[in-house]
């Protein structure tokens, strides 16, 4: 894999892919089922891998950690960029960055801890999770209230941060004053749309973010692939175009759930078997894999 830092013009080549984690049956990792996902990204041009909520780090058992991070390594290609996750707790920020020292990945994502916080007990977690660890940071902004941006700026001019994964779901997308206060303090090429193919055409084209997540990339890298590349171009008729055929998928995952219907989905195309998600989640239920395997098999064809 890659070991060179995380810069912004990463984001203008790559979808950063956010793909679930398979496991066995017995919820040990899925090394081969994990490499077939990978390889199926790959082959579709993505080469920025991001392991947070659809990996379902949140929950990653702690003596589970090294080998997750190892496998990882192993699998990505040479030209293939792995960013692993981190947290949420402060605890075991502090306690997984003494992992991350043994290995070589170029940025971390730090997950969000929902309550219990302030703004700037966040930044400091951070901080001190970013020295220990010896990389920088990907902040993961997803609920207003849990790191305000100017703790973000603070926390990019002395060098913490990456990137800047931004999540938070408005009713109007084009309508967001914490967006707008944070592109005016944070290079904006630094900041990537963090909810998928949706929101990105707003955020890239109003906002000037540098790029954008996807969890459905992993059904079908080539098409995200071609509309980030429209998007770059400012073909917005065109990117819309591409945005519309993952709606079906997406609005499947904002109904029901994303991380699950996600995992179930990338079984259902026929990529890999990603198996049982671990606790506290649970995979999603049997009367909706018609659903979700045919809107992921369409999804696929577009490839």
């Amino acid at each position: 894999m890659i070991t060179s830092p995380l810069t912004a013009d990463w984001f203008d080549r790559s979808v950063m892919a956010v793909p679930p984690m398979a496991r066995a049956v017995d919820r040990s990792l899925a090394e081969e089922a994990n490499g077939r996902i990978i390889r199926h990204l790959e082959d579709g041009g993505v080469r920025l891998l991001l392991y947070g909520g659809n990996a379902n780090f949140y929950h990653l058992p702690l003596a589970e950690y090294d080998a997750a991070l190892s496998m990882l390594a192993r699998l990505a290609g040479n030209d293939t960029l792995v960013v692993p996750s981190a947290g949420p707790t402060y605890a075991l920020l502090i306690e997984q960055a003494k992992t991350l020292r043994r290995h070589a990945f170029p940025a971390v994502m730090v997950l969000p801890q929902r309550g219990i916080t302030t703004s700037q007990g966040v930044a400091e977690a951070i901080r001190e999770f970013s020295q220990a660890a010896g990389v920088p940071v990907i902040v993961y902004v997803k609920d207003d209230g849990y790191i305000e941006p100017e703790e973000i700026a603070a926390l990019d001019k002395e060098g913490v941060v990456a990137a800047v994964k931004y999540a938070v779901v408005r009713p109007d997308t084009g309508t967001d004053p914490y967006l707008r206060k944070l592109v005016s303090l944070v290079d904006t090429r630094k900041i990537i749309s963090g909810i998928g193919e949706q929101p990105a055409i707003v955020h890239v084209r109003d906002f000037g973010l540098g790029g954008f997540t996807s969890g459905c990339v992993c059904v079908a890298p080539a098409l995200s692939q071609q509309m980030l590349a429209a998007v770059k171009r400012q073909d917005w008729a065109e990117a819309e175009r591409i945005r519309a055929i993952f709606t079906p998928l997406e609005d499947l995952r904002n109904g029901i759930n994303p991380i699950r219907v996600l995992h179930r989905a990338v079984e259902g195309a026929g990529i890999a078997a990603t198996g049982p998600l671990l606790p506290m989640l649970t995979t999603v239920g049997a009367e909706h894999h018609a659903a979700i395997d045919a809107a992921a098999k369409a999804l696929l064809a577009h490839r």
